[in-house]
Formats: C-alpha cells, sequence, structure tokens
C-alpha cells in the first residue's frame, strides 16, 4: 500500500498561535480521514512566517511550545498518524527557558501526543527579505523518521538548496526527502524552485516533497504550488498555486526499496495571471489579518488608481471598496469622464470632492510668504497634499484604509508628493514599474480571474499619455525618462546592481543613466516614509534595498 502524504498548504497568521494551531488540526483531521498517514505543514506554521523581533520574545518562543503541545494533545487520537509543524524552538519546553544561543527554526514531528523527532534548520539566509540569522542558530544533524516503512529526511527551506544537508540525510537511510518552505513570491520564482529542487532530486537519487507556504504578510506573498518530483527531477505533483490546499501525494516503495511519487499535477499561472493573483492576495491578507472593514483610494483617471482600483476589487469585492474623484483646476475633463466609467463598471461606491476651493485657499493663506516668486513644483505639490488630507480624514472617519497608487518607477525617481500622494497605509504596485503596469491593464481587461467582469479598465486610461494633472498640459515624460527607457535603466541599476558603465555600454545615454541613478540616489528620504508594499520582484524598495540616505559616495 503506498503511503499518503498530505501538505496543508494553509493560509497561516503571524503571532496567532491558537488560531494556527486549530488550522493544522482540523486539517490533519481531515487529511486524516482521507487516508494520509503524514501531514506536512510549512515552515514556521505554528507562528506564521516571518515574525521578525518577535522571535526575541521569551513569551513569544513558549507561546509556540504550547501551540505545538495542543496540536500533538488534540491530535493524540489518531493512530498512524504523523504530523510535521514548524516552529521556533528556544530551549527546554517544560523549564520555559529560552537560550538566545539555542534558538532554532524547527519542525518536529508529532505522533500519537508526542513529539518524536526534531529537525533544525541548518542553513539561514540572510539576503534579500530575509534576516534569519538574527533570530536562529543553525542546525547540525539530520532527522529521518520512518512511516509504513517509508523513511522520510526533514528539510527546512534553505537547506534543499545545499549539498551537505541533502547529504547527511541521504547518509542517515533517508528514501524520500521532506522539505518544509516559506518561501516569498517574486516573479519568475516558482519555476526557478521547480528547477533547483528537481536538480537536488536527481543529484541525491531520491524524490522530493516541497511543502509550501501560501499568504500575504505585509510585503511579502507567500504563493503555495507545493509539488512533488521524483528521483528522476521530474513534477510528479502539484498543488494549486495562490489558494489554499490540502495537497495530497502518493508515496509508493518498489521492489527494489525505490519510493515513487505521483498526485494530481495543478497548472501554473502565467506570467502575467501569477503577478496579479500574488497583488490581489496581498491586499486580501493585508486588509483581513488586520482587521479593516474595507479600502479607499484617489481615482484620478490615470492608469496607476486605475489599476490598483481594479486589484482591490478582484481581492475584496466591490462593496468593500470605495474611489474618491478630486479634481483640481487642471484635471482634465475626460480624466473625470473615465474615472466614472471605471467606478461604474467595476460596480464601486464613488464621489467627487473638488479641490479648487482649498487650493486657492491655501495659495492665498501663503500669498504673503511667496510674494514675487513664481509657481513652480510648490504649487503642484500642494494639490497632492489636500487629496492625502482628504483621504486620510476619510480613513480615520470610516476605518477603511487607504491604498496608495505610485509604482515603482515614480518610487525610484521621487516622482511622488511626500504627504501627498504617498499618503496612506499600503502601497499596491509599489513594486512594479511603470510598463508592467500597462502590461498588467491589458492584461486584466483580456482576462476576469475573479468574476469581477472583463475590461474593467476604460480603454482611453491605458492609451493616454500618463500625467499628474497637476500644472497645464503636464505630462509624466516633462519630468522623466520615456518609461521604455527609464525602466530598463531602473531593472539594471537598482535590480541588478549594475554599474554605470556597464549600463551605458548596453546603449543607453549616459547622461540619462547618470541622471536615473541621481534621482534613486537623492529620493531615499521619501520612501524611508512610504507605506508598506507588495514585493513582486526579486529585489524591491523595502527590506531588499537598504540605502543609507545620509552618504556621499556615487557609484
Amino acid at each position: 500500500m503506498p503511503l499518503t502524504i498530505c501538505t496543508a498548504q494553509l493560509n497561516y497568521v503571524v503571532g496567532d498561535m491558537p488560531g494556527n494551531a486549530r488550522r493544522i488540526i482540523d486539517a490533519a483531521r481531515q487529511a486524516y480521514a482521507l487516508g494520509a498517514r503524514l501531514v506536512v505543514t510549512p515552515e514556521l506554521s505554528i507562528c506564521g512566517y516571518a515574525a521578525e523581533d518577535l522571535f526575541l520574545r521569551p513569551a513569544f518562543i513558549a507561546a509556540c511550545d504550547d501551540a505545538v503541545a495542543a496540536v500533538a494533545r488534540e491530535l493524540a487520537g489518531l493512530k498512524g498518524l504523523h504530523v510535521v509543524v514548524g516552529h521556533p524552538s528556544g530551549g527546554d519546553m517544560r523549564s520555559r527557558s529560552v537560550q538566545v544561543q539555542q534558538r532554532h527554526n524547527a519542525a518536529s514531528v508529532l505522533r500519537e501526543g508526542r513529539v518524536v523527532a526534531r529537525y533544525a534548520k541548518r542553513e539561514l539566509p540572510n539576503y534579500q527579505v530575509f534576516d534569519e540569522r538574527r533570530y536562529f542558530t543553525p542546525g547540525s544533524e539530520a532527522v529521518v523518521f520512518e512511516i509504513e516503512g517509508v523513511r522520510l529526511a526533514l528539510l527546512v527551506c534553505e537547506d534543499a538548496w545545499f549539498d551537505e544537508p541533502v547529504e547527511h540525510a541521504c547518509a542517515a537511510g533517508a528514501q524520500v526527502l521532506v522539505v518544509t518552505n516559506a518561501s516569498p513570491f517574486h516573479a519568475g520564482k516558482g519555476g526557478e524552485r521547480l528547477a533547483r529542487m528537481g536538480a537536488r532530486a536527481r543529484k541525491a537519487g531520491l524524490p522530493l516533497l516541497y511543502a509550501h507556504l501560501v499568504g500575504g504578510q505585509d510585503e511579502v506573498v507567500f504563493d503555495g504550488g507545493s509539488f512533488a518530483v521524483g528521483a528522476d527531477g521530474a513534477l510528479a505533483a502539484r498543488a494549486p498555486a495562490f489558494a489554499e490546499d490540502l495537497f495530497m501525494v502518493q508515496a509508493e516503495t518498489d521492489s527494489r526499496g525505490s519510493v515513487h511519487v505521483s498526485g494530481a499535477v495543478a497548472e501554473a499561472p502565467a506570467d502575467e495571471a501569477e503577478l496579479w493573483h500574488a497583488l490581489v492576495l496581498g491586499v486580501r491578507d493585508y486588509v483581513g489579518k488586520n482587521g479593516f472593514p474595507g479600502v479607499l483610494l484617489g481615482l484620478s483617471g490615470g492608469i496607476d488608481s486605475a489599476l490598483v482600483l481594479a486589484v482591490a476589487v478582484d481581492a475584496l469585492g466591490p462593496q468593500a471598496v470605495r474611489a474618491v474623484m478630486m479634481p483640481s483646476p487642471y484635471t482634465a475633463d475626460i480624466s473625470c469622464i473615465d474615472a466614472r466609467e471605471m467606478a461604474q463598471r467595476l460596480g464601486v461606491r464613488y464621489d467627487e470632492i473638488a479641490i479648487a476651493p482649498m487650493f486657492e485657499a491655501f495659495r492665498e493663506a501663503l500669498a504673503g510668504e511667496f510674494a514675487g516668486l513664481t509657481e513652480d513644483t510648490t504649487e503642484e505639490n500642494l494639490q497632492a497634499r489636500i487629496r492625502g488630507v482628504l483621504l486620510m480624514a476619510m480613513s480615520n472617519k470610516f476605518g477603511s484604509i487607504v491604498l496608495t497608487t505610485g509604482n515603482k518607477s515614480e518610487m525610484a525617481t521621487g516622482y511622488c508628493t511626500l504627504y501627498g500622494d504617498m499618503a496612506g497605509g499600503f502601497a499596491v504596485i509599489k513594486d512594479l514599474l511603470k510598463t508592467r503596469v500597462f502590461q498588467l491593464a491589458r492584461w486584466r481587461n483580456r482576462h476576469d480571474p475573479y468574476g469581477r467582469g472583463a475590461n474593467p479598465i476604460p480603454e482611453r486610461i491605458i492609451t493616454r499619455p500618463p500625467s499628474a494633472e497637476l500644472r497645464p498640459d503636464q505630462t509624466d515624460q516633462d519630468s522623466l525618462p520615456p518609461y521604455e527607457v527609464l525602466d530598463a535603466i531602473l531593472e539594471r541599476y537598482m535590480e541588478e546592481d549594475q554599474d554605470l558603465d556597464a549600463i551605458a555600454a548596453a546603449g543607453y545615454e549616459r547622461a540619462v543613466v547618470e541622471r536615473v541613478a541621481r534621482l534613486i540616489r537623492i529620493n531615499e528620504y521619501k520612501r524611508r516614509q512610504a507605506p508598506v508594499g507588495i514585493r513582486v520582484t526579486h529585489r524591491s524598495f523595502g527590506k531588499d534595498w537598504r540605502y543609507p540616505i545620509t552618504g556621499r559616495f556615487r557609484p
């Protein structure tokens, strides 16, 4: 008889140890009824990933210990069931003593009320969004346990990317590698994972089960898509991406003692689809897990706010989304027309608040101070800041969180107003370059992944030249290089760390490259004050990007 293994690919909440434990218990009981005798949960499933400096608090570790004990106790009556739970381990569970030097990122095997094995993660990542060496000490021992004649080795996430932990597992007699994971999403990451784990399985000559997390946590998104590969590295089973799932895999031993894995294979989403699902999941979980009743945003008639509105409606439904148009003296009539049409298409509440009277009041109040000076970006920024004040006032009054609408190109170059269009609580497209914004808008008009209606974005919003509409006849390209050029330079400089010489040698005008680099450098102070936003590339402005505001190095 084959061994049935279930991956509980669930959406856990950081710090909700009782809730996470309950989800694991319920999933394990359901999987057991379906024949599973091993249930695997993702990395740090008991406490959620990542709990950051909560790991430094003894009370947090103790609460995790209590939750592990609760899972073991409540599943004690399910004979033969093994459950792998991820949790921080900080010392002796009985004495509750927490030794900082011994805090581990652990995975424990529970069976019939007891912890029968415990593995400590060996390879602690400390790059991109990862900071695990701040919190954990690496383990050193292999852990292999047996169920119905099948010997399974535990690995935690990064361990499977390195030779030594796998070699030790093989030496300890493993027949199957079980890898628990919390691997943040970025575009293309799913294919990279599958390729690396396939290569790892081939080198070890063993099948591999990759048990992954799903859900949004602040700026990161976990995309699910747990999978199994055979000893030849070929895909044998895959769970759906961006969705909870009890993912079942059959592990069958042949007459030679080799184990073969199999299961259903869900289709992987295409490039634009996975980006869209990541944004939707990021919004849904940030709003839902933080208890906001809904969202509101300033709808300008431009492409960025249009895309954010479409994402918000797909994530939350139209009843939880409110759009506010705040025309200034420079707002084109067609911007109002397009904004109204889009709000109508998506069925959201739409309001208009003209800011001209407030703008004039500000100018009048400042007239004495600014006497003899020409109007410039000061007056442009006043309009953006009036809008920010209005949106935040509505947020305070009604409890909805303000979604900001700035994209990565703007955040990089400072083409945004501090305390204006940057005012809000969650930056949905903060990690999308402007060219990608256009691509996703066109994709969403062709597809309706959540049943909210096709073609939500009026075509004119996509085809009009982008403009902040803060002065007569303004377009973005008055202040910035063409987005095709700007975004290509940003990808090379910011995401790939290429130097200016290399970028210029690739065919970009040196003066433009230097200008873009300077804009990135001088606008770091703005980005430090920007709301948290969804990470969808391998290098975002957030945990991935840690540059000084004050400094004299000129790359």
